[in-house]
This record gives C-alpha cells, sequence and structure tokens, in this order.
C-alpha cells in the first residue's frame, strides 16, 4: 500500500482536482450571472422595473441578491411528491440533467498548456482525444432527463412535454453533429486542445484560422442546433406554457430548483463549447502563447491599460446617471454606487500598479506563464460571456416556433444544409490543399 501510494502522481492529483474545482465553480457563478441577465434584458427589453427591488437587509446587489432569494425559498419550500409517481425515475431526473450539464465541461480547455520548470500541466479537466465525441455523446444524453421527467411524473401533460423535448433534440443533434463534419475534416483531429492551438495559426498571414472563418456555415447550424437543445426560445417548445406544461410539473422545492439552475448553466457550457470550436478558446488574435511569454510586460502593460480605460468609461456613465438623478442618496440601491465607484478605482489602481511593474519587475519565466495563462484565461471567459449574453437576447427578441415549423426546421432545412456543407468542405480541401 505504501508503494502505491508512493506511485501515485500527486501533482496530476492536485491539479486535476483544482481545475475541476475552477471550471465547476465558474459554471456556478455564471449560472447566476445569466439569471440575472435574462432578468435584466427582458426588463429592459420590455421597458419595465428589472429584479432591483428584491433585498435583504437593505442590499441588493443590483440584482443579484434575488438569486440568492430563489435560492433560499426553494431550498425551504416544502418539498411535495405526488403518490402517483415512479419514486425511482421521479428522482433521478433531476439530479442527472444537473450532472450533465457540468460534465460538458471537462474537456474544454481554458488555456494553453501551463509549463512551469520541467512541469506541465494541461489547462482542461480530461484531455481526451475524442473529445468532439465526448460533447456529443453528453449533450444526447440530456434528453434521458427529460424522458424520465415526464416519464416518472406519471401525468399525461409532462409526458406529451418529454417526447417533445427528446424529438426536438434527436432532429437536431443530427445537424449539430454535421456541422462539427467539416471542423474535423479541416483541423484534422477530434482533440480540443490541439483544435485550440491549431486555430491560433494564420490564414494568409493575416487572418486568425478560427473555427467561425474556415466554417461559417457549420458556426450558424451549431449555433442553432444548441439553441434547440438547450430548449430555450424559439424552440421553448417542450416548456411553452400557451400550449402546453412543462415536462417539471410535478416537481416542487430544490427537485424543480435542479432544472432550473441545470438550464442557465446548460447556457455557459454552449457558450464554452461554441468558443472552443468557433471562435478559437483561449486563443488571443495574433498572440500566441509564445509572443505571450516573450512579451508578457508589455502585454501586461497593454492590458492594464485597458482595463484602465474600461473603468473610468464606467465611472463615467455612472456618473451621467447619478447626475441626472441629482445625487440624491435616498435608498440602499442607491449606495450600492458608491461601493461600485470604490470597485472601478481599485481596478484604475491595480491597473497603474501593473504599467509601474511591468517597468520595474524582472519577468521570469514561471511570471511570464502566469501572465500567459491569466490573460488566455481571461479572453476564454470574455468569448464565453458574449455567446452566454446573446443567448440570453434572443430569448426576448424571437417568437416561438410552431411544432411543425421546428420539426421542417431541423428536418428540411438544417439537414440538407449540413450535408451540403460537408460536401462544400470535402470538394475545398481537395482544390486547395
Amino acid at each position: 500500500m505504501t508503494n502505491i501510494l508512493r506511485n501515485l502522481d500527486w501533482i496530476f492529483i492536485i491539479t486535476t482536482i483544482a481545475k475541476a474545482c475552477f471550471v465547476w465553480g465558474l459554471a456556478l457563478f455564471f449560472m447566476t450571472l445569466n439569471i440575472t441577465l435574462d432578468r435584466k434584458i427582458s426588463s429592459f427589453m420590455q421597458d419595465r422595473v428589472g429584479p432591483n427591488r428584491a433585498h435583504i437587509l437593505g442590499i441588493r446587489l443590483f440584482g443579484f441578491i434575488l438569486n440568492l432569494a430563489d435560492g433560499v425559498k426553494l431550498f425551504f419550500k416544502e418539498d411535495i411528491t405526488p403518490s402517483f409517481v415512479n419514486k425511482f425515475y421521479y428522482l433521478a431526473s433531476p439530479f442527472i440533467i444537473m450532472t450533465i450539464a457540468l460534465m460538458g465541461l471537462a474537456v474544454i480547455p481554458i488555456a494553453d498548456t501551463l509549463t512551469i520548470s520541467n512541469i506541465s500541466i494541461p489547462m482542461q479537466v480530461l484531455d481526451l482525444n475524442v473529445g468532439f465525441l465526448f460533447i456529443l455523446a453528453i449533450t444526447s444524453l440530456s434528453v434521458y432527463s427529460l424522458v424520465l421527467g415526464g416519464f416518472g411524473s406519471n401525468s399525461k401533460f409532462p409526458l406529451f412535454s418529454a417526447m417533445r423535448a427528446s424529438a426536438q433534440m434527436i432532429s437536431y443533434e443530427i445537424a449539430m453533429g454535421l456541422s462539427l463534419v467539416g471542423l474535423v475534416m479541416v483541423f484534422s483531429t477530434f482533440q480540443l486542445g490541439e483544435l485550440t492551438s491549431r486555430q491560433g495559426h494564420l490564414l494568409f498571414g493575416i487572418i486568425p484560422k478560427w473555427g467561425i472563418v474556415v466554417q461559417p456555415l457549420g458556426f450558424v447550424l451549431f449555433c442553432i442546433a444548441s439553441l434547440a437543445e438547450l430548449n430555450r426560445v424559439p424552440f421553448d417548445l417542450p416548456e411553452g406554457e400557451s400550449e402546453i406544461i412543462g415536462f417539471h410539473t410535478e416537481y416542487s422545492a430544490m427537485k424543480y430548483g435542479l432544472f432550473f439552475m441545470a438550464e442557465y448553466a446548460n447556457i455557459f457550457v454552449a457558450g464554452c463549447i461554441i468558443s472552443t470550436l468557433f471562435l478559437g478558446g483561449w486563443q488571443i488574435p495574433w498572440l500566441p502563447t509564445d509572443t505571450l511569454k516573450a512579451n508578457s510586460a508589455v502585454v501586461l502593460q497593454a492590458a492594464s491599460a485597458l482595463a484602465i480605460i474600461g473603468a473610468l468609461f464606467a465611472a463615467f456613465r455612472l456618473h451621467v446617471f447619478y447626475k441626472k438623478r441629482r445625487y440624491k442618496w435616498s435608498d440602499m440601491r442607491d449606495y450600492e454606487g458608491i461601493f461600485l465607484y470604490g470597485a472601478l478605482g481599485l481596478t484604475v489602481l491595480a491597473g497603474l500598479g501593473a504599467i509601474i511593474a511591468g517597468y520595474i519587475v524582472p519577468f521570469n519565466d514561471i511570471a511570464a506563464a502566469l501572465v500567459a495563462l491569466v490573460l488566455q484565461v481571461s479572453i476564454f471567459i470574455f468569448k464565453a460571456f458574449i455567446i452566454c449574453f446573446i443567448i440570453v437576447w434572443i430569448r426576448w427578441s424571437l417568437p416561438r416556433l410552431r411544432y411543425d415549423q421546428l420539426m421542417r426546421l431541423g428536418w428540411k432545412i438544417m439537414l440538407p444544409i449540413g450535408i451540403a456543407n460537408v460536401l462544400i468542405t470535402g470538394v475545398a480541401l481537395l482544390l486547395f490543399r
């Protein structure tokens, strides 16, 4: 037993646990952020008051406190299990959907491999050779949760909803798979880390070889299929309140809360997957990892300057907002602006400190590697956030499709376009290689 413990690669174990905790913590943070975005964007587009009135002891946190209130409410709400349900399937469904939502992040690379001395740490929890197939397999498993939830409820309307969801997911998974075939043909790899690295190459020495550049049609198909997989508008037929009751009708308290949380966590997962496959992942345009490390001080100063400019612009907008209100500090919601001013001020000071450090502090290999890591993780998170924002924005911009329109789009439009995209990609590779 002692020899086994000595032979264990403790660095691998510790770094894997740390990466898993970071990625899953990031997913849970974005889950709350996406909920707040959903409420804020809907209130903005409908010209009404958003989630800025709920408070705990006068603290609103710009609307984020409503998420905490919802969590507390669901946690302490009476948990009712109807007597007619099939308890095994009924109870398994919410745990399956939340587990699957977090498993999809295991193969996503959030940065280039971190190399310190002779130690190389891949910046993904699982560096699989079949990362593409793992993503497709995991996303397809989510349909089991919906079917089990509807079937286990032993109620006809949840079952109808679950059948709708399964038919919808099967229809759009085919188009999703076809949209990725072109990427495999272009980059000749199933490994997501290698695919992201190859997206750092330049076409004609100018344009980054991102997936959206070499496969624009595949990008559009994958984004549409992702919306359908997420059951988001305009593909939210399984939960269309005006015509059917959702598959989670018989659920209450935290069992329903897990469905709710998984939906918004899946938005972040979709953002990470789209960013990795089509937007270069952690790649910073025209700045490969070696360039970042070799010019770490200059890059850090440039990033700090951008942060300072952004903080000053945000402070100016905040000043204009409160100036219109003539700085009447009459409500706790107003006083939160003071804390925001403080955060922006600290951002400016930190940026100035980083700029000065670039001139004074000598950057060794470890510091250069850490600077490159932080910048790559930051750009990856920024890309995922943009995708999340667009997904939420679409919900309040487009109407829901009819079920026949949804099926027609999946089978008669997206499927032929996906096949045509594969054929066009094959012809282009034969001609230009």
